[in-house]
């Protein structure tokens, strides 16, 4: 069996961006090979880590090119694992059961690009679940932003009654009769764990992700007496607006590095 977070190919892949060039990575991850996307700025410097954790499940809210080539412009170099099951990658998508390993060693894939032992992690709406687990389970963390991010795989099941049948069958049951298998899934409970700084952006209109998923992840990061950071949006929804939408990013990128 291969290490995990050894690559297995890198190929060229077209970039929406000239100064971003953009890479696809099979790489190993628990005897799986399992594909990924890397951005990074053309021109040479010492730029920080960003792992990038999509959100959604299978092809919807797949990793968009635009997308981490938009945070490769702002000084990072962008590694955006597509999770098992994807795109030709081995093994399924399980929504934060062991393709969470797929975001843990994902930093391994990063840190053989960049000159910097520390990584920042960022993940939208399904993939805050993958961030926080990967905060919780490395110790190589430099800061962590979650941006309408799910804390809770009860919370997700109970909010999306669109995903109820898909949760069932991907998990195996419902939180009435299988609870624990929801609560294995939930960062929420190990937050004591995480040891880096933490950010949560939410639209106070979510309806994908509702914001009392960032409300109870803040809670409970205060509890533990944990850094956390708080950008609520009153009135803006699972997507902001294209202009607001880079405005955030360019802040949050300007917050990691700071950290």
């Amino acid at each position: 069996m291969k290490d995990n977070g050894s690559i297995e190919t890198i190929r060229s892949y077209p970039s929406p961006n000239p100064n971003v060039e953009l890479f696809e990575i099979l790489y190993w991850s628990q005897g799986l090979r399992v594909k990924g996307l890397l951005a990074k700025p053309k021109l040479e410097g010492n730029y920080d880590a960003l792992l990038y954790l999509r959100g959604g499940l299978q092809s919807i809210g797949m990793v968009r090119p635009s997308r981490i080539a938009q945070f490769a412009c702002q000084g990072f170099v962008v590694f955006a694992p597509y999770y098992r099951g994807n795109r030709g990658g081995e093994g399924r998508d399980e929504i934060a059961g062991e393709d969470r390993y797929d975001a843990v060693y994902a930093a391994e894939v990063l840190k053989k690009f960049v000159d910097k032992n520390e990584i920042h992690l960022f993940g939208f709406s399904r993939g805050g679940l993958m961030a926080l687990w990967t905060a919780i389970l490395r110790d190589d963390i430099k800061s962590v932003v979650t941006w309408a991010g799910v804390s809770s795989v009860t919370s997700m099941y109970m909010e999306r009654v669109d995903m109820r049948r898909t949760l069932k069958r991907i998990i195996g049951g419902s939180p009435n009769k299988e609870q624990e298998k929801f609560d294995e899934r939930t960062p929420l409970f190990k937050v004591n764990d995480i040891n880096a700084p933490v950010l949560l952006i939410h639209g106070t209109e979510d309806e994908n992700v509702s914001i009392n998923q960032s409300y109870d992840l803040e809670q409970k990061l205060i509890e533990e007496n944990k850094q956390v950071e708080t950008w609520y949006s009153s009135g803006l929804g699972h997507h902001y607006p294209p202009n607001v939408n880079r405005k955030t990013v360019k802040a949050l990128c300007e917050w990691m590095r700071s950290r």
